[in-house]
């Protein structure tokens, strides 16, 4: 059911344009920070996600603007 977490928490971060540029501008600096952060909101949210699991579900994307932001950002992701 994680799984299924992981993904709701990244459509509604998805849904929020200010929110995700926050967290792209945060991966860029601070790529550990940034899923902790990730993982605060998923909390915040009623939906628990470990860093692992938005890893993987990050990692299963297939669109280029996720691509591209795992690019930059994969030092912590």
């Amino acid at each position: 059911m994680a799984n299924g977490n992981a993904a709701e928490l990244y459509r509604r971060i998805s849904a929020d344009s200010d929110l995700t540029q926050s967290l792209f501008r945060q991966a860029l600096q601070d790529p550990t920070g940034a899923l902790a952060r990730i993982v605060e909101i998923g909390a915040s949210e009623n939906l628990p996600v470990t860093t692992e699991e938005v890893r993987e579900h990050l990692g299963s994307l297939e669109d280029g603007a996720t691509s591209q932001w795992l690019i930059k950002a994969r030092g912590g992701l």
